[in-house]
């Protein structure tokens, strides 16, 4: 059935995650008949902790979500990144070479989980927990496949299923590096509360720290570590004795020492693997992909919660401004592909850098790039590229946007 711009339109959505909710809150307060399915039986986050940049922020704003994220998060101002053992400097990003003022803001996911979830009841999205998707149907009134059961049909459907999504075209490369991560308290913490700071043993080695902040219910203050892992060790990680992990982070990274003792067992620590790959074009018919559905990558330059809000917004915002669904998901394709392309070229080709196996890669980071990161006008540039503010962030959606000082925070859930 044709459906003119006027018109409500009935779409659903694939993924509890940020981009689903974010998507779906501003479509719902729109006006638009939103249903959003999750695998899980209720809607709950998945990982540790996670950066959102200012151009990020700025869709939370929009959303009225952004005070209550910023209540929770850490403000973090520097990215830093010593060579183990000597102590030399090879990553030194502030976020004031760009703007005075500006910075990131670390958080729990299960803080920016809470903020986003608030935001779309609020928005009046209907939730459906309970269902895996597992496929689609094409068409001008596509359906959502839970196994033998048929959702829809939809005037608009979006995958929000993140990197390993059945309706994606192309599933992408696994890297061959990924990543342990766990939340421990920041209690007793030695390293400054506004810095995520990174020790590199080559490439073959990194471990990091970040401030996270708190999140609805725990107000004790967090730091996430990590610890970069090959995919093929992590079984030999998993049977050796947690405090031979331990010993190791302690000697590449002795600042964090305080911080190794509240890990008790490997249980405490996630692994988590990436994937390369970048749609084309992140339309098919009339299923939009979007966040890690559309735009799969390691997390090296912390862009993954920030383009996954860029993407709802510019979705959002393409509906509303188009003549129906076909208008506005070439709308969206359009001014999302150079930010897009621009953010996993880059992450491809700085990844090798700081995860691999490659001898020459780190020589040339650290003797030829790190200096150079120091001569302007690199600084500014370093910090406008983990701002996500190069290629355009905010190409279509500046009315959206623009809508943000006047809004309220969504409230928070109860604890």
């Amino acid at each position: 059935m044709a459906r003119g711009p006027d018109r409500r339109l009935r779409i659903g959505i694939a993924g509890a995650g940020i981009a689903g909710l974010s998507a779906g809150a501003f479509l719902a307060r729109a006006g638009h008949h939103v249903t959003l399915y999750d695998r899980f039986d209720a809607p709950a986050p998945v990982g540790s902790g996670l950066m959102v940049q200012p151009v990020g922020m700025a869709v939370l704003d929009a959303l009225g979500a952004g005070a209550a994220l910023r209540d929770h998060a850490a403000r973090v101002t520097r990215l830093l990144g010593r060579r183990t053992g000597d102590g030399r400097m090879v990553l030194d990003v502030r976020y004031a070479s760009l703007r005075r003022g500006l910075a990131g803001h670390a958080c729990q996911r299960a803080a920016l989980f809470a903020v986003l979830l608030a935001a779309a009841e609020a928005a009046g999205v209907r939730l459906a927990p309970g269902h895996e998707i597992t496929g689609a149907e094409p068409g001008p009134e596509p359906v959502l496949l839970a196994g033998a059961e048929r959702l829809g049909p939809f005037d608009l459907v979006l995958d929000c299923l993140g990197a390993n999504s059945p309706l994606c075209p192309r599933p992408g490369r696994l890297l061959p590096f990924g990543a342990l991560w766990c939340l421990v308290p920041a209690a007793g913490s030695v390293l400054p509360p506004d810095r995520l700071e990174q020790r590199y043993h080559a490439a073959r080695r990194m471990a990091g720290v970040l401030p996270v902040g708190t999140r609805p219910g725990d107000p004790e203050p967090r730091i996430t570590l990590f610890w970069s892992l090959r995919a093929a060790d992590h079984a030999a990680w998993c049977a050796a004795p947690l405090a031979a992990w331990r010993d190791a982070f302690r000697a590449d990274f002795p600042e964090a020492a305080p911080l190794l003792e509240a890990v008790e067992s490997h249980a405490d620590i996630t692994f988590a693997r990436y994937r390369h790959r970048t749609l084309g074009r992140p339309v098919s018919g009339r299923i939009a992909h979007l966040g890690d559905s559309h735009h799969a990558a390691s997390p090296q330059l912390g862009q993954g919660a920030n383009m996954a809000l860029l993407d709802a917004a510019a979705l959002a915002a393409a509906v509303a401004g188009t003549a129906g669904p076909d208008a506005a998901l070439a709308a969206y394709a359009r001014w999302r592909r150079l930010h897009v392309g621009l953010y996993t070229a880059a992450s491809w080709a700085f990844t090798p850098a700081y995860q691999s196996e490659s001898r020459v890669l780190p020589w040339l980071r650290d003797r030829l790039l790190a200096p150079l990161s120091q001569v302007w006008p690199m600084p500014t540039v370093l910090a406008a590229l983990v701002a996500g503010e190069i290629g355009g962030p905010r190409r279509g959606i500046g009315p959206l946007l623009a809508a943000a000082p006047g809004e309220t925070a969504a409230p928070l859930p109860p604890a």
